[in-house]
Formats: C-alpha cells, structure tokens, sequence
C-alpha cells in the first residue's frame, strides 16, 4: 500500500469513529509520522509544494546552509524563535503555516498582545519584501530585529 498525503488521511479520518483508531492507525501507519519528526515534515512538504529548495530558503533566510540543513533533518535543535520565523519567512509561509510550524516545534506561537509579535503577523501578512526589510520594519519600530544564527542554542 501506497503513502497516503495529508489529504487522503483527513478524508479517512472523517469517517472513522474513535472506536476504529486502531484499525485506522494499523492500516496507516506508513503515513504516519512520530511528534519528532513532525516540523521536519510539515516544513519540508510546504517547501516542496512552492518548488522552493532547502537551499535557496537558507539563503533567503540569512541561515548558513549546514546549520539549516542540520536543524530540517532533527540534527540540532534551537531554542530561538527567531531562527524559525526567518525560515518560514523566506518560504513564504502564510500567518497560519507559520503559527502551525511554531507549534509543531513546540515553540511558543506569535501573540498578538506582545508589540513585537503583532508586528510579525502584520508582516507574514504583508510580505514587504527580504529578511533584511521585515529587521528594518522591527528597527523603525523600536523593536528587536529577527535575530541571526549566530548563537546557535
């Protein structure tokens, strides 16, 4: 049997019933992914649904590439946000990809009641350009910029 995407999971789910979960974990556990690897994936499938390459999202993102790469496969870990947001930046992610990756990386999501995380959702809603902009935008504001991976916790 083939892996089954996102989709045709959710279309079998609507009709499951809890009591059928283990029939429906059983018969579709090779599209299963563990809550590890749960970033990864969703990250790496919205990148591949753009035509965006790991490469070219790296560099968008002002990321050295190994680093990336390291923390796309469950390699490293950070505990900087910033470093998260600048990747789904540059991968274009919409306000809600990029809510749903923070929780994914179980990382707290933007809050619309910190000043600088409502200019953030302003921004992956606006799109005003580069990495280099959105730092900009934060600065003009009196904010912290998205900061660099520099210190890499």
């Amino acid at each position: 049997m083939s892996e089954k995407n996102t989709q045709e999971l959710e279309s079998v789910l609507g009709s499951t019933h809890s009591r059928d979960f283990e029939s429906f974990y059983k018969n579709n556990k090779g599209s299963l992914i563990d809550e590890k690897s749960a970033f990864n994936t969703y990250v790496k499938d919205l990148f591949r649904s753009r035509g965006l390459t790991q490469q070219i999202v790296f560099l968008k993102a002002d990321i050295p590439e190994r680093y990336g790469y390291k923390l796309l496969s469950g390699e490293k870990h950070t505990k900087q946000r910033d470093i998260i947001l600048r990747i789904c930046y540059a991968a274009e992610f919409t306000l809600e990809e990029t809510q749903k990756a923070l929780k994914k990386y179980e990382m707290q999501q933007l809050y619309v009641k910190i000043p600088r995380d409502a200019l953030l959702m302003i921004i992956f809603n606006e799109r005003p350009g580069s990495i280099i902009d959105v730092n900009g935008l934060l600065k003009k504001h009196g904010l912290d910029p998205l900061r660099t991976s520099g210190l890499q916790d």
